[in-house]
């Protein structure tokens, strides 16, 4: 299937409700609104395209965007590509859920996702954080080294308050993950959320939001998914 019948394709899926939502949250224009699942049998047609998710991605439509990393091939990118899409990837939508989760199908996900951290740029700052969410809630604990994520956990205790706004989610989401898919840490992840305690997180037009990991913990934890783990990274 070729590049012009997948934006038509997804120009037809595209609803004017949802397109309405994702401007909300931060979306622009081009955009069709098309939901996620209306993507599912597009992508089943296709599998995995690696150059026409280039291609897709580079178009700067969300929905286009959102389609590539669905059908890219981690593997085949580079850390190169991924500081191009990180550089694409205009708002959260597209940093922490098409750039982060591909990313976190790769070998070099935890180099990447560190400079990304140390960047002091919202989204690759933000989208950093949640490679580690995704990889944390797929991968085998041992593939972590416990004495980084301390660290990291520490990072985040010192930092979340004066963090930018899409920074704060995701590192308060990277607090809750230790604590519920990372066993090692699982106590000292608790102390850190009470630690931190209550995140504000300010939205443009909207009433801020206030971000609480322990209360979010202690919610899997009284639903018996301590050691929780994803089958799949990506849908």
């Amino acid at each position: 299937m070729d590049f012009e019948i997948v934006m038509q394709e997804l120009e037809a899926l595209g609803k004017e409700r949802t397109k309405k939502i994702y401007i909300s949250n931060g979306a622009h224009e081009p955009l069709f609104g098309v939901a996620t699942g209306a993507m599912k049998p597009l992508a089943k047609k296709i599998k995995i395209n690696q150059p026409l998710a280039e291609q897709l991605y580079a178009t700067g439509n969300y929905d286009a965007m959102y389609f590539a990393g669905i059908i890219a091939d981690p593997m085949a990118m580079t850390e190169e590509d991924f500081n191009r899409w990180i550089d694409g990837a205009y708002f959260y939508m597209l940093s922490d859920y098409v750039v982060a989760v591909t990313l976190a199908e790769t070998n070099i996900a935890q180099v990447v996702a560190d400079k990304w951290i140390a960047s002091g740029e919202e989204l690759k700052m933000s989208a950093g954080w949640s490679s580690y969410c995704w990889l944390m809630g797929n991968r085998p604990d041992a593939e972590f080294n416990a004495t980084k994520i301390v660290r990291m956990l520490d990072q985040v205790e010192n930092t979340i308050h004066d963090a930018p706004e899409r920074t704060k989610s995701a590192m308060n989401n990277f607090i809750y993950t230790v604590g519920i898919s990372y066993l090692p840490l699982h106590e000292k992840a608790v102390e850190t959320a009470k630690a931190v305690g209550p995140v504000e997180m300010k939205k443009d037009k909207k009433k801020s939001s206030i971000l609480l990991a322990s209360e979010n913990i202690q919610k899997e934890l009284d639903r018996g998914k301590l050691g929780f783990k994803r089958k799949y990274v990506r849908c």
